[in-house]
């Protein structure tokens, strides 16, 4: 199987959390998000009283339970990248 190309970007307003200094990941299906979001995690160098969270669309928070196969085939863009944005909790409140 091929990896998934996935692009990540910070929220446009995000003030608190830091750019990625890489933004295009390629990915394997099997990967749940969890362990996707960990590896962004550690790339952000966020301290464990940090938290962020990945957006679908900026605005549908997607399970992380989920696959990135079974992520990329429901919300896919049509030049076959999966887009997700990371925001931090003061974008909700």
């Amino acid at each position: 199987p091929s990896p998934l190309q996935v692009i990540v970007e910070r929220y446009q307003k995000e003030r608190t959390l830091p750019p990625l200094t890489r933004t295009k990941f390629l990915v394997a299906e099997d990967l749940p998000l969890a362990h996707f979001a960990s590896a962004l995690r550690s790339r952000l160098c966020l301290a464990s009283s940090q938290t962020f969270y990945l957006l679908l669309d900026n605005k549908a928070l997607p399970g992380v339970a989920m696959t990135m196969q079974e992520l990329y085939q429901a919300s896919k863009d049509e030049d076959g990248f999966l887009y997700l944005t990371y925001a931090s909790q003061e974008m909700f409140g």
